[in-house]
């Protein structure tokens, strides 16, 4: 395998503009209903729009963190989605609509029971689309614990072939949480490559490390399709797959950067017992790797609660230094583009 001869630098990333919220250039509070979400993972959609899949959502009603009186009554939604056609990303992300119901608020496309301890909701991990078809993959969430922690029953795979309007769950495409505590890939980042979708997957929360594995595109929903990197070849077996980035690695996206002519990763670093938060960029010549060492873009000194940290894919593909991506902010609860600008130098060996 070779070896990186060179690796990504960045400069600090800048916050540019809200996304979603009531201070947000879309006003997303008076629009669709959304005074609270996060994530906002970033595809390019079948129609050829920017997709944004959103967590859990709420609306005017909604008083914060752990007031939740009814799903009604905030109009908690576990996931929304958005459309973007800004390419002009300076000023910010325009939102164009988001898939909505007949009062024109958005909708929850993938239903959750909405209950702790069994499913208690349906979050979305990563997104693509392949043939026509778009893809979410998403985590079903039994629990919140603390500090970046969480268990899930499972992931799994949902698809539309209405450009995001409606989902189906596939009833194959699941990964059971055998464990309990988080078994690998119940959250993943998705990018193409030569006819394969690359999955790169780690436990639920934020504490675990990376693994990878490969799918031919039309096999995407087939999990008997897939195979994992054992660190030489491509395995058939789930429990062959190494860890490729080391622990602890949450909220992934992977994107191939037109610019520096490699792959980047960018990921959330939490510790384990609460500290610092940092999103940081890794770059690579090949999804397996070797994956450098990471670079701190934005910290929770600067950007306190802050976490997710996902690839415009516009930006990665744009050929331009200017890399952006969307970070979240636990308070106030709401979605910001960020930017940074990245280069390349030669690796310490």
């Amino acid at each position: 395998m070779l070896a990186v001869r060179q690796v990504a630098v960045a400069t600090p990333a800048t916050l540019v503009a809200a996304v979603t919220g009531a201070s947000s250039l879309n006003r997303t509070d008076r629009r669709w209903q959304i005074k609270g979400t996060d994530l906002g993972i970033l595809w390019e959609g079948s129609s050829g729009d920017i997709l944004a899949a959103f967590g859990d959502t709420f609306g005017a009603q909604w008083a914060g963190h752990g007031t939740v009186a009814s799903p009604a009554a905030d109009a908690w939604r576990s996931n929304t989605l958005a459309y973007s056609r800004d390419r002009d990303l300076a000023d910010g992300m325009t939102v164009d609509s988001f898939a909505h119901d007949d009062r024109g608020r958005a909708r929850e496309l993938l239903a959750s029971r909405k209950v702790d301890g069994s499913e208690v909701t349906v979050v979305p991990t990563a997104g693509i689309a392949v043939g026509g078809r778009d893809y979410v993959h998403y985590m079903s969430v039994r629990q919140w614990i603390t500090h970046g922690r969480w268990t899930t029953n499972y992931s799994g795979i949902a698809w539309s072939d209405d450009d995001g309007d409606t989902w189906v769950k596939s009833p194959e495409a699941r990964w059971p949480n055998r464990t309990g505590v988080g078994d690998t890939f119940q959250m993943v980042a998705y990018a193409r490559s030569d006819g394969f979708v690359y999955v790169f997957g780690t436990p639920s929360g934020r504490g675990g490390d990376v693994r990878l594995a490969r799918v031919p595109e039309p096999d995407l929903l087939h999990p008997a399709a897939y195979r994992y990197w054992d660190g030489a070849a491509w395995s058939p077996g789930l429990a062959d797959a190494v860890p490729i980035v080391p622990a602890p690695v949450g909220e992934l996206s992977v994107q191939y950067n037109a610019y520096l002519g490699q792959w980047t990763m960018l990921h959330v670093v939490s510790p384990p017992a609460g500290g610092e938060r940092s999103i940081v960029l890794r770059s690579a010549d090949w999804p397996t790797g070797p994956w450098s060492a990471l670079q701190v873009l934005a910290t929770s000194r600067e950007h306190p609660g802050l976490y997710g940290g996902f690839i415009h894919p516009w930006s990665a593909s744009s050929g331009d230094a200017d890399l952006y991506f969307t970070m979240s902010l636990w308070e106030p609860y709401n979605v910001y583009l960020m930017r940074t600008t990245v280069g390349r130098q030669p690796a310490v060996r």
